[in-house]
């Protein structure tokens, strides 16, 4: 595997890093290219898989009304419906002003006040960027600390929220084609969840100092491949695992136009990201070609991180897939 990695961060520029942890312990830790062992990158929505598990950890009744924790929330709906994409909150309608990315309480403010695209728990769409508001808000409701704090108490060096002062960061490359560019539904709804506020398209965004000093759960954790695949190593022991992976969420995606699968607040395996043939692995993918996961059944986490985004089409990121049957050779083998 070591060296099927190196010869796939070779053909581009930039650099990755790969982790398997298994058993207990990192069986694979490997960086290749523009990258040093304790560097870590903007992982995108990865952080979701993040923010999932720190939902696990501090809360108790997922299937109690959010206004328990929240009383200003105005959408009747479980915490279970924010974690499976189905609160029906994936996009604010109004336009948001320049700022408000950047802003907890305006966009919690926002979205406290929002009424629901669908009939919350009747279908599910994506939640791209506001999970981690949504999630991170009643966490911080009930344990009386942000996302951002909440991950530092993991204690898990090269994870964070932004950047953690004096970490080394790698840049994320701007996007190389690869196939047919990816194709999402331009309904209005899709637009507001990836475009509102305007200030999510700005070219070049991920490697701005600001975007590294904000706290945006759903889309700027940072981590690298070591740190995600012992946060996965750590879940595939947790007593809320069932809970966690059992499927809440499954076929037509009302963001997103394709099918996908959530536990939870984790992704599932599904036809659009096919990270495993298992169908009871979860995990995360992130824009551009992050992934970590863990297969409860072979009893393996995978973590993926590269510099290089790459714009592909619905499926697996082509840097995934070799890397991916190569562990689940070795897996069955043993």
């Amino acid at each position: 595997m070591r060296d099927l990695f190196k010869q796939i961060v070779a053909a581009g520029p930039g650099g990755a890093a790969l982790a398997v942890h298994k058993d207990g312990e990192l069986v694979v830790d490997e960086w290749a290219g523009d990258w040093s062992r304790d560097d870590v990158v903007n992982v995108f929505s990865v952080g979701k898989g993040v923010v999932a598990a720190l939902a696990h950890r501090h809360l108790t009744g997922l299937d109690r009304p959010v206004r328990e924790w929240w009383p200003e929330f105005t959408t009747d709906c479980a915490v279970a419906d924010l974690l499976s994409h189905r609160a029906g909150l994936p996009a604010i309608r109004r336009e948001l002003p320049d700022g408000s990315l950047f802003d907890w309480t305006a966009m919690t403010g926002a979205l406290a006040a929002e009424h629901p695209w669908w009939p919350p728990g009747e279908r599910h769409g994506y939640h791209a960027v506001t999970f981690g508001w949504l999630v991170g808000e009643v966490l911080r409701r009930a344990t009386g600390r942000t996302v951002r704090e909440l991950v530092r108490d993991l204690g898990i060096d090269g994870l964070s929220v932004g950047l953690a002062d004096g970490t080394p960061v790698r840049d994320v490359l701007p996007p190389e084609p690869n196939g047919s560019p990816p194709r999402m539904p331009a309904s209005e709804i899709t637009v507001k969840a990836f475009a509102n506020p305007a200030e999510q398209l700005t070219p070049g965004l991920p490697n701005t100092a600001r975007w590294r000093a904000a706290e945006i759960p759903a889309a700027n954790v940072h981590a690298n491949a070591r740190a995600l695949a012992t946060l996965y190593g750590e879940l595939l022991t947790s007593p809320n695992l069932p809970e966690m992976i059992e499927p809440r969420s499954e076929g037509h995606d009302e963001v997103l136009g394709s099918p996908t699968r959530f536990g939870l607040g984790f992704m599932l395996a599904n036809p659009t990201r096919p990270f495993s043939p298992n169908p009871r692995a979860f995990g995360h993918s992130g824009s551009g070609g992050a992934l970590a996961f863990a297969d409860p059944d072979e009893g393996f986490a995978f973590a993926f991180t590269p510099s290089r985004t790459l714009l592909t089409a619905a499926g697996p990121d082509p840097r995934w897939t070799p890397l991916i049957e190569a562990l689940y050779r070795r897996s069955s083998r043993r």
